[in-house]
């Protein structure tokens, strides 16, 4: 028995070593694999397998990344492309205080690690970061520029966190690896500036130095220690710890920093009693983004060209520039002065139409929508119209992606959130529904006006819409809307043209039909300067019967057209979807003797030595002769002083005007566009959605909603005489023509006599003759609408 437990006792040790042994190689194994894979995961990450690693010398001194500037004719800085406001600035202009403060709130040993602190590292794994986090400075600096979040409107960006703890994982060592880049390239000093310069702080305070500018109302360097703790603190969460949003927390947040201070040496005992608990003190002074101001419409349009120019430009040369970085020197035919009178003008009058427009909605169930015959009942037509203008807004999307049904999305819309509003009396903070927002943005009137020069076609006034922050839709050149009347002298003009009519050629005016079409009339026979005076749609449905559309529809486009046009006779009275680009410039061509000029926005482009990149020269040609086209601008010479545009007459202008007014149906769209000897403008007013509008005519027709801005806008044109347009310039009438001649001359010289001249009366309104354009279908809306499918409207800011 003995014997046998020997020997049993005996075989026991060894097995007891090979267990030891074996657990001794499979832990060497794991470490040195595990170190393995650490390094292979570094080195992939650095290679970019894991995503796109950014060059870090994007980063480098931010002065040399200089802002294309926009420069008017007149010489004036309009806006620059520049991604954000933005005042950098250096280590040496930091106050102390706020530099003590960043180290001890958010990396204690800065000055002594290489980008990686090993022990906050360990710290806050053991830990689980319950006493603090594991970052450096560098490392936040590294990922507030390039790692990834989410945005609302379900894009990626460089800034924030990620969706999965994986993914956080790999944006950790991506963080890692940028910041030992970041600590060879830059001293630790630059390290902080860059932090501190880049942080977004809320308010459009991009950057610590415009932070002080708008929270405190401060220079940089005058920061004092409460101030810069509470900047510090919003490091954290510029949400949560905001002195405007949340107070009170952000008094506890910063005397938390103030207590790290205290605890690390930065301050005495004396100082941090001082301070702490004490308020903070506000004197916020926020700041215009980017965007703000009418001449955003016109920047987002000049964008468009320019990137195109410049793509066109790396083509032929190899050299790129970039717009936000290279400042490039974009001279633009833009006048300053004519500018602000177009502004203000759309802001006079539009104002009044708002307020009117409220009152008539007021207490209306479906406001601001009506239904057109064979539209859906109201409340349909306002539910759908509702969900598709939500489905377009930023805070869709976000919930959309997180899996959300649109049913569950339409609860979330309904619920009362803290969000701004658009008012004529500047953005309102208030309670409200994102849905609720939605439909109260709906009911804003909306409104824009383009005015070039005829003789050379250079822009001068672009206003796209009433606030660009909120209605990221350009009217001049992005939108196309019914345009109405304004589409008759292109049917006149192509009887004169092609059938040899004149202003006296004797036109009947009896109620019209043709198939399913009738346009009513009173059974007078009338001259066609009559009846274009007085915009008479049966006159007018018999002249394209008479030239035919495709004559019509040919001559809109030899006058710049571009959009398609329905080939039918109902294009007569305005059934066509045009901008009013397209608008303005075809008109502007009666003015240049019947020669078309593309509207042009730019003059030269240079590079910062001062090099051209591109210089403008205009595009003209030949639509038709000049008498044609100075009789054109004798008919609508009378619109304006015995027609339907009488009242420009008695807002005080005398002055030679031609023009043309127009409504669409169910006042859905009202126009105006005028032309002078040295300038063409076009005014064009309406809603969102074309169920939103006026009831009455008198109310919503051109003459009163887009004819008074003209008006407004000239007027202070006239005033001022350093533009050297003047009530006194008078149309040039051509050489060829006789100075005396009558209605019998006509066919020779295609013009006539002063019988048309205004007699001076008064200015009793006309009401313009509106018409149901049966046979088109709503295509304003549909075409508007599919333009507008990859645009994000922000009702809901």
């Amino acid at each position: 028995m003995n014997l046998n437990k020997n020997i049993k006792n005996k075989h026991k040790f060894p097995r007891k070593k090979s267990i030891v042994k074996r657990f001794l190689l499979w832990f060497w194994a794991l470490f040195f694999t595990g170190i393995l894979a650490i390094f292979l995961i570094f080195i992939l990450t650095i290679y970019g397998v894991f995503g796109e690693m950014p060059d870090v010398r994007d980063l480098e001194n931010p002065e040399i990344f200089v802002a294309s500037e926009i420069i008017s004719s007149d010489g004036v800085v309009l806006q620059k492309f520049e991604k954000e406001k933005r005042i950098p600035v250096e280590f040496k202009e930091l106050p102390q205080p706020l530099i003590y403060a960043l180290m001890a709130k958010e990396d204690e040993r800065f000055p002594y690690h290489s980008g990686v602190d090993s022990k906050a590292l360990l710290r806050a794994v053991v830990f689980l970061g319950k006493r603090g986090g594991g970052s450096t400075i560098t490392q936040q600096l590294a990922k507030l520029l390039f790692t990834q979040r989410e945005k609302e409107n379900g894009n990626f960006s460089y800034n924030g966190v990620a969706k999965s703890k994986f993914q956080r994982v790999i944006q950790k060592l991506q963080e890692m690896v940028i910041a030992v880049q970041l600590e060879r390239l830059y001293t630790k000093d630059e390290i902080i500036a860059l932090y501190l310069n880049k942080f977004d702080f809320l308010y459009n305070a991009n950057g610590v130095a415009t932070a002080s500018k708008v929270y405190f109302n401060k220079n940089i360097k005058d920061l004092d220690l409460s101030q810069s703790a509470t900047l510090i603190a919003m490091l954290e969460n510029p949400v949560v710890n905001n002195p405007k949003i949340n107070p009170e927390n952000a008094r506890k947040r910063r005397d938390v920093v103030l207590g790290l201070m205290k605890e690390q040496g930065y301050i005495t005992d004396a100082e941090y009693n001082t301070v702490v608990d004490t308020p903070i003190e506000l004197d916020y002074k926020p700041i215009k983004d980017i965007g703000e101001g009418y001449s955003a419409y016109f920047k987002y349009a000049l964008k468009k060209e320019v990137t195109t120019i410049l793509n066109d430009y790396e083509k032929q040369t190899g050299k790129k520039y970039n717009l936000y970085k290279d400042g490039l020197k974009i001279y633009v035919t833009l006048d300053s002065r004519m500018q602000r009178y177009a502004e203000d003008a759309i802001e006079k009058h539009v104002k009044y139409l708002q307020n009117s427009f409220f009152r008539e909605q007021k207490g209306r169930k479906y406001a601001p929508f009506y239904n057109y015959p064979g539209d859906p009942k109201i409340e349909v037509l306002y539910n759908k119209l509702m969900t598709d203008a939500m489905k377009r807004t930023p805070r869709y999307k976000f919930l959309k992606n997180r899996g959300m049904t649109d049913e569950e999305i339409i609860v979330e819309f309904k619920k009362p959130i803290e969000l701004q509003i658009f008012t004529w009396k500047g953005d309102r903070d208030t309670l409200m529904s994102p849905w609720d927002s939605i439909r109260y943005h709906k009911h804003i009137v909306q409104a824009g006006l383009m005015a070039i020069d005829p003789t050379n076609g250079n822009i001068k006034a672009w206003v796209g819409g009433v606030n660009w922050k909120h209605f990221q839709y350009d009217h001049v050149k992005q939108a196309r809307r019914q345009v109405g009347s304004t589409f008759k002298p292109f049917v006149y003009a192509t009887a004169i043209k092609n059938l040899g009519y004149t202003p006296c050629t004797q036109v009947s005016n009896a109620t019209y039909k043709k198939g399913n079409w009738t346009i009513a009339g009173n059974g007078a026979i009338m001259p066609l300067k009559t009846a274009l005076a007085y915009s008479k749609n049966a006159v007018t449905a018999r002249l394209i019967d008479a030239t035919g559309p495709d004559a019509v529809i040919q001559m809109a486009k030899d006058l710049g057209v571009e959009s398609p046009i329905p080939r039918n006779n109902t294009i007569a009275l305005g059934s066509a979807d045009l901008s009013i680009y397209e608008m303005v410039g075809a008109y502007g061509t009666f003015a240049n003797f019947g020669n078309y000029t593309k509207p042009e926005m730019i003059w030269r482009i240079e590079d910062k030595n001062g090099k051209v990149i591109k210089e403008y020269e205009p595009q003209v040609r030949e639509v038709m002769n000049e008498i044609y086209a100075y009789t054109m601008i004798e008919l609508m010479k009378g619109v304006v002083d015995i027609g339907t545009g009488k009242r420009l007459r008695g807002m005080g202008i005398k002055a030679d005007v031609a023009g043309k007014t127009g409504t669409t149906n169910k006042n859905a769209d009202g126009w105006f566009i005028g032309i002078t000897p040295k300038l063409a403008s076009g005014v064009w007013v309406g809603w969102e959605d074309r169920y939103a509008h006026f009831v009455s005519t008198g109310m919503g027709q051109g003459a009163s909603t887009a004819l008074p801005i003209w008006g407004y806008f000239m007027q202070k044109v006239y005033a001022d005489p350093k533009l050297k347009i003047s009530q006194s310039d008078k149309f040039s009438k051509p050489e060829s023509m006789k100075n005396d001649f009558s209605c019998d001359d006509l066919a020779a010289y295609g013009s006539y006599g002063s019988d048309y001249t205004s007699s001076g009366g008064t200015t009793t309104d006309i009401i313009e003759e509106s018409v149901d354009i049966d046979e088109v279908t709503h295509t304003d809306d549909n075409i508007n609408k599919s333009l507008k499918e990859k645009d994000d409207i922000d009702f809901d800011k």
